[in-house]
Order: C-alpha cells, then structure tokens, then sequence
C-alpha cells in the first residue's frame, strides 16, 4: 500500500516538477525558503486589523461593555494598526526582492543549462525547427518557468497564510457564519481544478505560434535583401499578419476558457456574503453575537475573499509556469545521439586514410540519401564529390565530423571507427569552409581567433597572407579589429569565404572540407578565393564538393555520386575517357560555359 502512494505521489506533476527543479534551486535555497517564510506573517497579519474591530465597535461605538486585549487604551488599537501595516509592507517588500534575486539566479542557471543543450544537441533538432521556435523553447519557457512560478508561489503562500488566519478570526467571532463562509470559500475554488486540462492544449499551440512570430522577425532581419529584390515586402507582412492573427485566436480562445473563472468567483462569493448578512442579523438580534462580532466577522471574510475572487488569474499563472517547466525538461531530457561513447578514446595522428565500409545514411526514416558507400582517401590527398544536386555529396563530407551518425557501416580514420574516438579529438582534425560560412558578430581578429584562441600575431598574418587577405586587412582603418557586422554582413561574399580560410589555416587540420566554397562568388573573387584554397590544400588531406568542375581537374580523385551511390571514380583523364556520368557533366557544362562566353563576345 505503501509502495503504491509513493509511487503515486513520484507521479504527481507538483512533486515530479519540484524535483525536477530542486537541482537548480538547491544553490540558492536559503533565500528561496526565506522568501516564502516572509510571506507567512504578511499573510497572518491581516487577521490583526479584523481582530481590532471587535472591541472597538462593541466599546466605542455600541457601548456593550466589550474589553480591549489586555485592558488597553483604546487609543493602542489605531496605532497597532498602523504599526502592524507597516511590517507588514516591509516584509512584503522584502519577500518581493529575495523573490526576484531567486528568481534570476536560478532563471539564469536554468539558461546556462539550455544554452549548453542547444550546442551539444542533435543536427537533425536544429534542420527541423525554425529559429523561432527554438528561442521560445530555450529561452522564452526559461522565464515562464522559474520567474512567472517563484513570483505565484508568493502569492499564494501568503494568500494561504492569510486565509488560514481569517479562517481562524471567523471561527472566534462566530463558529455559526464561520460554516457558511467556509462552504462558500471551497465551491468558490473547485473551478480551478479544471483550469489545466482546458488551457494545456492551447498552450502548447501558442508556443508554436509565437515561435512563428520570432522566425519572422529573424527572417525579415536576414534575408532583407532578397525581400527588396524580390518586391516581398506585401508578401511577408501577409504572412505575418495571419500568423499575428493565429496568435490573436488562441489568446480569445485562452480567454474563453478561463476569463469566466473570477465571474463566476465574485457570483459564488456574493451569494455567500449575502448569506452571511442574513443569517448575522438573526443572531445579532437574537443576542447569539455581538455587532463587534459580527463587523469583525464581515471585515476577516471582506479580506479573505478580496484576493480569492482573484486567484484565478494567479493559478493561471502557475499552471502556465508548470507547463514551461515541462517543457524546459523536455528539452533538457532530449537524448543527444551524437556524443562520446562511454570508453572513447582520443583520435590518434592520421597516418594512413579514410575509409567508408558499406555506408547506409538517411535524414528520414525510409528515405535513404547514401546507399551501400565504399570508399578510400588515402592521407594527403585531394578528393573532390561530383554529381547532381541532392545525389549525396554534402551528406558524405558531413558524416566525416559526425553532424550525423550513419545508419549501417562505418566510417574509419586509420582503422579507429569514428563514433569510438572523443568528438573533440575528431573535429580538431577537420577544418570545414563551406558555401555560406557563418561570421559571428564581431571583430575579423575575434573571428579568426576562433580557429585557434592561442595564435599569435605572426601566425595571424600568415594566415591573412595565404588567405589573400593582406591588402585588405591593411586598408581598414582598424585593421584586424575592424567591426564586420551580424554574420558578417560588412564584408563582401569573397571576403567573407577568405576569412573563414584564414581562419581554417589558423586551425592547421590535417583533414581540409570544402563545401561548394566558390560556388556563389563571381569570377574575380572565385579567382582570389580559389588562391587562398589552393593554398589551403598544400600538405593536407582534402575533401572537395565541387560544382565547377574546372576547379578539381587536379585532384587526386574524383568520386561521382548518383541518387546515393558511387557510380565512377578516377582522375579528372580517367573518367573523361570512360565516356560516363562524369563526361556527361563535364560535356554539358563545357558546352555551357562556351554558350556564356559567345554571349559575352556580342
């Protein structure tokens, strides 16, 4: 039996989200608990002003021979009335700033967790949720959940104490209205037991929804450009305003469901107070109580039910923090796929090669992209992909860091199956420049430091001068510390790819990925750029995508990639001369490209 309610009670969703919790209160408990101990006599001092119109009415104003406490002036009472308000105010005050100090450290702390999830989650999380929702999942439900939850429980901490002690002023003044009072106090609070299950589901809409607002705002941020250009501005504000108007149906959806709970509070209260007022004048009459009883009784349930026709919003309010607390945990519990094994060791030196054995990858469960891989890259040399656009490429350069794991097979690095190594020793050996490379917001020094945070000066410079950036850095009036805008939007495409380059010589991977990194810049800055690869490339094992395919007639290998499989690899003459998939591409873009230049003659 035992058994059975301890199990229950681990189910229960206020214990289950208290222990979910307890480790991010734990660090700052003292203040926490003395925050919600403040509140008990805050709470329990507004039993004193009701208790003070006792004798005060019967004494002064009825003359029924009633007593002050301790046979006390009559003047005490006003003055410990005031005096008593005024603790009160300051132990409320106090309650407010240990509550709020609580609050955000431990908001902060449960931040500090997220932010450390969202590095080391999944890659597939990261495709398969836009930017919005991601924010208000990581960041938004952060604040519901501790802030919104620590600030109600203050609240209703000191509403139960305060209620406990009214409760208490009724039953002395008079046991008989007491009942009443009480009886319409808990049908007055039954309601709220069915607030959870009517706004859970409208919640968990509106995370989406908002989420949706704050992808708008980042996209419009983002892509400003391409919405000049394309004239998308009606378009866009089209879209944001029927999502604005999604996000307007569930608030009056939201409010439907709950906004009739205070009504139909202050309905049941006034009935009862009514009540109350009858049944007080019969024994008030009939000599049962006194009017200093009775006044007291109606001031004690006066303060007692003010704030409970209220409560509905304040318990709205909890449900909604205990629902982001769910989903902060959620997040939290997510599995993380790709991470160390328990027993991962650190990748030695690479001495030999790189294989794929009969590599199998989807995106999608049922959707293969990569199909029964097999393929060698030898140390030092430059492999490039080739194929039709969605074939695989990107996939198979993207497996090598282990963004994704494969389905069936594996990938080896000198025989060492790359999931039994530590991720930190394997992407230490991958430098990756990819089509679009991401800039963080800052200084080029700030951005190329992050190749290697030790680097010197020289080193710096070196690698400004095999990346072609030399010129351009000394023509800046801050030089290296030139602020280069939000993903680098300061700089232009090619200088932008040259940063990241420098910032790969920075790194000196033994293993160089380059994702399509010419494949958006014109020709003069693929010219400029393709020197800093080629210089890049020297003394380095590389993996080329490559969809120009005058730019990899050098390599070592070309591997030509077909709806997922491997269907040619040679040199650049090797598959020329099998008449193939690989001539086939060539052919047509050679043809292109003499058809782009004729053009250009006339």
């Amino acid at each position: 039996m035992f058994h059975k309610f301890a199990r229950k009670l681990k189910q229960n969703r206020f214990v289950l989200n208290y222990s979910r919790m307890w480790p991010f209160v734990k660090p700052f408990w003292f203040r926490a608990l003395l925050s919600t101990i403040i509140t008990i006599p805050i709470g329990s001092l507004d039993a004193v002003i009701a208790l003070a119109l006792k004798p005060f009415m019967d004494t002064v104003i009825m003359d029924q021979g009633g007593s002050t406490p301790f046979d006390m002036p009559l003047w005490v009472i006003p003055v410990f009335v005031v005096f008593f308000t005024i603790v009160q105010s300051a132990l409320d005050y106090a309650s407010s700033y240990l509550s709020a100090w609580t609050g955000g450290k431990i908001t902060m702390e449960l931040k500090k967790k997220l932010y450390s999830k969202l590095l080391s989650i999944d890659q597939s999380y990261i495709d398969q949720n836009a930017s919005g929702q991601v924010m208000m999942r990581f960041n938004g439900d952060a604040d519901t959940a501790c802030t919104g939850l620590l600030n109600n429980i203050r609240v209703f901490t000191t509403r139960i104490f305060s209620s406990v002690t009214l409760v208490g002023v009724l039953l002395y003044t008079s046991w008989q209205l007491a009942v009443i009072a009480i009886v319409v106090l808990g049908t007055s609070l039954y309601p709220l037991t069915m607030i959870r299950k009517k706004i859970k589901d409208i919640v968990a809409r509106s995370i989406v929804v908002g989420g949706a607002v704050l992808t708008s705002f980042n996209e419009t941020h983002a892509g400003s450009k391409t919405i000049a250009s394309y004239n998308l501005a009606d378009y866009q504000k089209n879209r944001f305003f029927g999502t604005l108007n999604q996000a307007f149906k569930l608030v009056i959806k939201n409010t439907q469901r709950t906004a009739w709970l205070s009504p139909m509070m202050h309905i049941i209260i006034a009935v009862g107070m009514a009540g109350t007022i009858w049944y007080g004048s019969y024994l008030i009459t009939s000599k049962t109580i006194t009017a200093g009883d009775f006044v007291a009784f109606m001031t004690a349930m006066l303060m007692l039910y003010t704030p409970i026709k209220n409560i509905g919003k304040n318990f709205n309010a909890v449900q909604l923090s205990f629902m982001a607390i769910e989903r902060v945990f959620e997040i939290l519990e997510m599995p993380v796929k790709i991470k160390d094994k328990k027993n991962a060791v650190a990748l030695p030196p690479i001495q030999k090669e790189i294989t794929f054995e009969n590599v199998d990858f989807s995106y999608v469960p049922g959707t293969p992209v990569l199909k029964n891989v097999n393929l060698k890259i030898k140390k030092g040399q430059t492999v490039a992909f080739v194929g039709n656009s969605g074939g695989g490429k990107s996939t198979i350069v993207n497996l090598i860091p282990r963004f994704y794991d494969v389905d069936a097979g594996s990938i080896r690095i000198d025989g060492h199956d790359i999931r039994d190594v530590t991720l930190a020793s394997l992407r230490d050996n991958i430098g990756m420049v990819f089509q679009d490379n991401f800039l963080f917001s800052g200084t080029i020094r700030e951005n190329l430091l992050l190749g290697r945070f030790d680097a010197t000066d020289d080193e710096i410079h070196q690698a400004l001068k095999m990346a072609c950036l030399e010129d351009f850095v000394a023509d800046l009036d801050k030089g290296l510390d030139s602020y280069i805008g939000e993903r680098g939007t300061l700089l232009s495409g090619g200088q932008k790819q040259r940063v990241a380059i420098a910032r790969a010589f920075l790194k000196n991977a033994p293993i160089v990925i380059l994702d399509e990194a010419t494949s958006a810049l014109d020709n003069k800055s693929e010219a400029i750029v393709q020197q800093a690869i080629d210089n890049l490339m020297k003394d380095r094992t590389v993996l080329v995508i490559a969809h120009r395919l005058s730019t990899i007639q050098n390599a070592d290998k070309i591997v030509v990639i077909n709806e997922g499989h491997i269907v040619e690899e040679g040199t650049h003459q090797e598959l020329l001369a099998k008449k193939g998939a690989y001539e086939a591409l060539y052919m047509a873009q050679f043809h292109k490209k003499e058809v782009s230049e004729k053009e250009d003659d006339k």
